[in-house]
C-alpha cells in the first residue's frame, strides 16, 4: 500500500506501508517515507556504510539467506520506493563476511535445493553481538533520515527505552527542522512569488505531520511501557466445597 506525501524539502515521495516483525503481539504497522529508503540507494558510493550492514544482519539474524532473497526480503521489509542494488549489496557483505559476522553456510545443499550454484549467508555469534549492538544503539545517529527508518524496521527487536529514546531524538530533531522552516517562511513571505511560498508552506506541512505521527507512537509506546500486567486468578486445586444439604 502507498501513499503520496511531501518530503522536507517540498519534494514529494511515496510513503509505503510496513508491516514490522513481531506485529501480531506489538501491534506496530508503520508508515516508512521513501525519504529513509533513499538513503539505501547511496550505498553503492560507501561500502562500508553501517546502515546497510544493519539490515543485512537483522534479516540474517532471522535465518540464512541467499543474495537474491536477502535482496528481495530487504525490499519488502524496507519498502518497494527503492530497492538496494546488488552493486551495493555483494560488497556490504563481503566486508562483513571479512570481519566475521556472517558466513558462508552449506552451498552444495542449497544448490541441490534451487537447481543451480547457490551461495548462502548465515549471521555468525560476533555477527548477532553486532547486530544487538545496532539494535541498542540510540544516539544521534540513529534519528537521522538514513539510519531511522532501519532502525523503525527492526524496533521488535529493541527493549521499549530504546524505542522511545529513538523516537523522541527523531521528534526533536525534526522540531528543529520544523523551527528553522517556520523561520523562513517569515522572512521570505513577502520577498519570494506565491509558488516558493507553497513550496515552503509543503515543506513545512511534511515535517510537522511527522512530529504528530511521531508524538502518536511516543504516547502509544509510554502507554504499553506503563500498562499493569492482567492478573490471572490461580487455578484451584480442591473442588468446591459443597453446602450441607437440610432436610
Amino acid at each position: 500500500m502507498a501513499h503520496s506525501s511531501a518530503a522536507p524539502g517540498g519534494f514529494r515521495h511515496a510513503v509505503v506501508g510496513v508491516t514490522l516483525p513481531g506485529s501480531p503481539d506489538l501491534g506496530y504497522r508503520r508508515y516508512l517515507s521513501a525519504r529513509y529508503i533513499a538513503a539505501i540507494d547511496r550505498f553503492a558510493a560507501d561500502e562500508g556504510n553501517p546502515v546497510l550492514e544493519f539490515a543485512v544482519l537483522g534479516l540474517l539474524s532471522e535465518g540464512p539467506l541467499h543474495g537474491y532473497e536477502l535482496r528481495k526480503r530487504m525490499t519488502e521489509r524496507l519498502g518497494g520506493a527503492r530497492r538496494v542494488s546488488f552493486g551495493s549489496l555483494y560488497p556490504t557483505l563481503r566486508k562483513l563476511q571479512s570481519a566475521g559476522h556472517i558466513t558462508v553456510s552449506d552451498t552444495e545443499a542449497a544448490t541441490r535445493l534451487t537447481g543451480r550454484r547457490t551461495v548462502v549467508y548465515e549471521i555468525t555469534a560476533e555477527g548477532k553481538e553486532r547486530f544487538a549492538e545496532m539494535v541498542a544503539e540510540a544516539g544521534p545517529a540513529a534519528w537521522e533520515d538514513e539510519a531511522f527508518g532501519v532502525h523503525v524496521a527492526f524496533f521488535s527487536q529493541a527493549d521499549p527505552n530504546t524505542r522511545l529514546r529513538v523516537l523522541e531524538g527523531r521528534r526533536g530533531r525534526l522540531e528543529e527542522r520544523r523551527e528553522g522552516l517556520r523561520a523562513s517562511l517569515s522572512r521570505t513571505a513577502e520577498r519570494v512569488d506565491r509558488y516558493t511560498l507553497d513550496l515552503q508552506q509543503h515543506a513545512y506541512d511534511s515535517v510537522e505531520r511527522e512530529v504528530r505521527w511521531l508524538t502518536e507512537l511516543i504516547d502509544r509506546e509510554r502507554t504499553e511501557s506503563t500498562a499493569p500486567a492482567t492478573p490471572h486468578a490461580p487455578a484451584s486445586s480442591t473442588a468446591p466445597s459443597q453446602q450441607p444439604q437440610h432436610h
